[in-house]
């Protein structure tokens, strides 16, 4: 383990008043700031006197500048990575560097900090127990066509970084794969000032959007599939013993529930509706 270090610093997302302040501590103390974009980076210095030197590392200069700063590291530097907002290594060009650094074992520090996807999840109102993040979708062929066929059958909320241009293109490609009555939430230009949230089915999102043009940056959120129903089923044995009189079956239903672990309200709809095809039946004989 050399004794350089890279941090990894998340910055605001639109809002500057996000930014923490163990942050702006480490960008103070380091001795150079690697930016995806060293004239956005630079309004953020500015307004909270961080007076830092910055090197730009972002597509168009990674690969040429990836052996240097790694070298640099190596030899003890103390080197901050930004993105333009958010969380860097998130569908961001600073993944070969944190990949360099972890194959090299420099020390690597991480901050907790600001993320577009983590706000839009959280503001959704989806299940949030499991979701997946898809980053920005292929935008064309074979590629693009199974990543949604993909997304059309996920059981878990799904994460999307999307171009205001390519919104509604997005939301019809998902109602060709059968997800247009899927509840949808379309999060916009999150903590700056014209922040909207737009919710509804894909169609009515679809709809919408057509008609109003969007701006800014976009998350948007589906919620995942809902699994098929599970047809459930008992011994005959079990069903006799539901089929007594009225405050039978309800005792009945209390002690199977425990038993099977099905619910109360299911076992009791089984065994009314058991009860009345024998009614029907023996009414048939008759």
């Amino acid at each position: 383990m050399t004794d350089g270090r890279l941090y990894i610093v998340p910055t605001p997302i639109g809002n500057l008043e996000d930014m923490t302040f163990r942050a702006v501590r480490i960008l103070q103390g380091v001795e150079r700031i690697l930016a995806e974009d060293t004239r956005h980076t630079r309004i953020l210095c500015a307004h909270y006197g961080i007076h830092t030197p910055m090197t730009s590392f972002n597509d168009h200069n990674a690969t040429q500048r990836l052996p240097e700063i790694l070298q640099a590291l190596r030899n003890g530097a103390h080197m901050a990575l930004v993105s333009d907002a958010g969380t860097p290594g998130i569908s961001d060009p600073g993944l070969p560097l944190i990949r360099g650094v972890v194959a090299d074992s420099i020390a690597l520090e991480v901050l907790p900090g600001a993320s577009a996807v983590v706000t839009a999840l959280s503001g959704s109102g989806f299940p949030l127990d499991r979701f997946v993040f898809e980053g920005f979708l292929p935008r064309k062929g074979r590629a693009r066509s199974e990543r949604l066929q993909q997304i059309a059958h996920e059981t878990r909320s799904v994460a999307l970084f999307e171009s205001p241009l390519r919104l509604v293109a997005t939301l019809v490609a998902l109602q060709e794969v059968g997800c247009g009555d899927r509840v949808a939430l379309v999060a916009r230009e999150l903590t700056k000032r014209f922040e909207s949230w737009h919710r509804g089915s894909v169609n009515e999102l679809a709809e919408w959007f057509q008609n109003h043009p969007p701006r800014g940056e976009i998350v948007l959120l589906l919620r995942g599939r809902e699994p098929p129903p599970q047809e459930t089923t008992l011994p005959e044995g079990l069903l006799t013993q539901l089929l007594t009189d009225a405050a039978g079956v309800r005792a009945a239903t209390r002690q199977l529930a425990q038993k099977t672990g099905i619910s109360r309200n299911q076992l009791y709809k089984m065994a009314i509706t058991r009860k009345n095809q024998q009614h029907n039946e023996t009414i048939e004989e008759e």
